[in-house]
């Protein structure tokens, strides 16, 4: 069963640990991050994109996938399914499609149309009883076309936002999507931190969780941060692992490559980036 994301981020909060967000993109990714959490006894957040979603032929057809999953599997873990940078429609559609917690950035909007739209949204999901993410201030890069120059946020808007009553914030503190150029500057813990000030017990998340380095991980859990989202790391490892698979020439004496052994590799290489990153955030046996 498909929890909202509140409790097990208000656990995290207080025992000063992340919960991660890995996002999906198909049934193996979906399998192996599952199997990955109920072995480490970790919570767990299942991403998708809007155009995740698209590509797995609809946000309906995501939930149902992921609902089954979880009940024949055995996972017994917490699990949430959560719309990732959703837009304004996106994130009505996914919570008419069953999904548990959802994402609004309306980080591109004038803050007083982001509070608008927020405030619209957090008395849907709050009569649903699902979770809700804001943002304010863009995340740098670019994901699913939703592109940030890598802001940081302004704390008296974030109170503004967390006063809505928003089950999580996430708010730019100079943080990208993608790689992390070399001369990338760092997060703003000074923002960070100034942000906590004013919201509290609020948890805070941190997008762009590939690529920063171990000490900033740690640092920003320490100031807040309870949720984490990680997808290049993931995209990487199964890409790499599945170029070597086929590199290998493995394709069954020319009779052509079975998909399932194909994807097998790239699954394996996800579920250690995975492992890697829930004993990183210190989620392991907090389910």
């Amino acid at each position: 069963m498909l929890v909202s994301a509140e409790e097990m981020l208000k656990k995290a909060k207080a025992g000063k640990y992340a919960v991660g967000q890995f996002n999906i993109n198909n049934l193996e990714w979906t399998k192996s991050i599952l199997l990955t959490a109920q072995e480490l006894n970790s919570p767990v957040i299942l991403g998708v994109s809007e155009g995740a979603g698209k590509y797995m032929t609809g946000f309906k057809t995501v939930a149902a996938m992921v609902d089954a999953m979880v009940d024949s599997l055995g996972i017994t873990v917490p699990v949430a399914l959560h719309l990732d940078h959703g837009s304004y429609e996106g994130a009505k559609a996914c919570i008419e499609a069953g999904f548990s917690s959802i994402m609004f950035d309306g980080s591109h909007y004038p803050i007083e149309e982001n509070v608008a739209k927020t405030k619209e949204l957090v008395a849907i999901c709050k009569e649903k009883g699902l979770s809700l993410e804001a943002e304010v201030g863009s995340i740098g890069g670019e994901e699913d076309g939703v592109v940030g120059a890598g802001e940081c946020a302004d704390p008296n808007e974030c109170k503004e936002v967390a006063d809505l009553g928003v089950t999580m914030l996430a708010a730019g503190i100079g943080n990208i999507h993608g790689k992390y150029p070399e001369n990338w500057a760092g997060l703003s813990f000074e923002t960070l931190d100034a942000i906590q000030q004013k919201t509290g017990d609020m948890p805070l998340v941190l997008h762009g969780g590939t690529g920063i380095p171990e000490d900033m991980i740690k640092k920003a859990i320490s100031l807040g941060v309870a949720k984490i989202n990680v997808n290049t790391e993931c995209q990487l490892s199964f890409a790499d692992a599945t170029r070597k698979y086929i590199e290998a020439g493995k394709d069954l004496e020319g009779k052509g490559f079975d998909p399932r052994k194909l994807l097998a590799p790239g699954a394996d290489a996800i579920k250690a980036t995975v492992k890697e990153k829930m004993e990183l955030f210190g989620s392991v046996g907090k389910a």
